[in-house]
């Protein structure tokens, strides 16, 4: 059987959890009474385009990154080695066209939406690319099942938080909280990561340990379209991948679309570039540091946990097990990054709802009464989103199911973008069927792999005990479902 390994918070680490919450309302309640109170669409949906670069650029790496990058490249990275980290070769091209193509069109079309390019273009609307930014949501409520904390506790706080800033702050609300988030996220990875690496008996000996793994990987110039990660599909169908994000997502856009000034919003997206590549490589040296710890006996194969991004979870609960505070920490940064991504959601939801739905077919309203209908479409984007918990536990790895789904969507509505904007002889009947087929390709090679991988593989074998509650324990990582009781206890052989 093995010794118990007890894992568990402290108060500390409940304190830092409050703090992040606390301080997240903070900063929607201070912008919802300030300034000029979100009384009009423009400062609601816009910041009053008033935002500079800085707050901008770190609000848009965190919109992206969040809880997907911080649990699902280590363990990327720890189980299928370095290949990974060739995603940054394709950062360049993916900003740069961005920067220099689409923000200069969508800033100076003065639009709110970025569907209403499309709209304009081809007089057609697919209300299920509005839906796009709950592929976040989905994702991001994943955490919530894998940190330890009751699960509905966990998802009323963080859900009812963000929609209240959301909702009361606006956008500028929902910048400046993702610019203490990316802080907060920073802060718990290089946590984990210096802690772990001293532990392991520094950085040399994790890379020499990495490298008799077979863990640090070369250029793979295979065109084999079937290989999991190669320079081809990352380096290049990365690009594709950041233009579909960075460059037509809503989210992202409407954040270009607060600068104060074109060069401002070109300059966000610069700066981003550096930033990214930082995150990317703390997610490969946090997973590197989990194999120096562990070796070939991965926590997911010695059945304490059950799939591979909750290998990260157990892994900093046994790093930083016997220092409070710093599981408070890193559980902070993974909620910071699930608050980060699911308030843009709702803004970004409530602007197009009332762009592309309401203004249009409705007679012209006061600027009053068409500002609190947006606050109301933020709080009721909310509220749905609160019931989304449970599916997100159902998608397998995050950073899998994150890439499979932003290519299987995002790729279709890349071209439909494109079309409108550089291709003035395009139809709606061409748009129509070109993105239908798109959408019928990419759906049928993504799911068809997904299938094909889940008839492949056999079910993980969990050697964990579930016995009743012991005190105060809380456990930090757990079973894909969880109730506040029992507790789940992992076993170390």
């Amino acid at each position: 059987m093995g010794d118990v390994v007890q894992m568990h918070f402290s108060t500390v680490d409940y304190v830092i959890f409050v703090v992040l919450l606390v301080a997240s309302a903070g900063i929607g309640l201070y912008y919802a009474f300030s300034g000029g109170c979100q009384r009009t669409t423009q400062e609601f949906l816009l910041a009053d385009r008033s935002m500079r670069c800085l707050p901008v650029s770190l609000s848009l790496l965190a919109t992206f990154q969040s809880a997907v990058a911080i649990l699902g490249a280590p363990a990327e990275i720890y189980t299928h080695g370095t290949q990974y980290w060739f995603l940054g070769c394709s950062y360049f091209l993916g900003l740069l066209i961005p920067a220099h193509i689409f923000i200069p069109v969508f800033y100076r079309l003065h639009l709110s939406s970025t569907y209403q390019v499309a709209l304009q273009k081809f007089t057609i609307f697919f209300f299920f690319f509005h839906g796009f930014p709950l592929v976040n949501v989905y994702l991001n409520l994943f955490v919530i099942t894998v940190t330890g904390f009751d699960l509905w506790g966990a998802v009323l706080a963080m859900g009812l938080v963000c929609t209240l800033y959301t909702a009361l702050g606006g956008l500028k609300a929902v910048i400046w909280t993702d610019v203490f988030q990316t802080i907060v996220m920073f802060a718990g990875q290089l946590a984990v990561i210096i802690v772990g690496t001293h532990q392991a008996g520094g950085i040399a000996e994790v890379w020499k340990k990495a490298q008799n793994g077979s863990r640090i990987s070369g250029l793979d110039l295979n065109p084999d379209p079937l290989e999991r990660h190669t320079f081809w599909t990352l380096g290049v169908g990365g690009v594709f991948l950041m233009l579909a994000l960075y460059g037509v997502n809503q989210a992202q856009v409407q954040r270009y679309l607060s600068s104060r000034t074109e060069k401002e919003a070109i300059m966000s997206c610069y700066v981003v570039f550096p930033c990214q590549q930082i995150v990317l490589t703390m997610g490969c040296l946090m997973g590197l540091v989990m194999y120096a710890r562990y070796g070939e006996e991965s926590p997911l194969d010695q059945g304490y946990v059950k799939s591979n991004d909750q290998m990260v979870l157990y892994f900093v609960m046994d790093v930083l097990q016997d220092l409070p505070g710093l599981p408070g920490l890193f559980v902070a940064c993974l909620f910071s990054g699930a608050l980060s991504t699911i308030s843009s959601a709702f803004n970004s939801l409530a602007t197009v709802t009332m762009e592309d739905l309401i203004k249009p077919h409705v007679s012209p309203m006061t600027e009053a009464r068409a500002t609190l209908l947006s606050k109301m479409l933020a709080l009721g984007y909310g509220l749905v989103c609160l019931a989304m918990a449970y599916i997100a536990s159902l998608m397998g790895s995050v950073l899998q199911a994150a890439l499979s789904i932003f290519g299987m969507v995002g790729g279709p509505l890349l071209g439909l973008f494109c079309l409108g904007m550089f291709f003035p002889w395009a139809n709606s009947t061409g748009a129509l069927v070109g993105l239908l087929s798109g959408l019928v390709m990419a759906f049928w090679i993504g799911i068809g792999s997904f299938l094909s991988r889940m008839s492949a593989s056999a079910p993980p074998v969990i050697n964990a005990t579930v016995i009743p509650d012991v005190g105060n324990m809380t456990t930090a990582v757990m079973t894909t479902l969880i109730t506040s009781k029992p507790r789940c206890i992992f076993l170390r052989k």
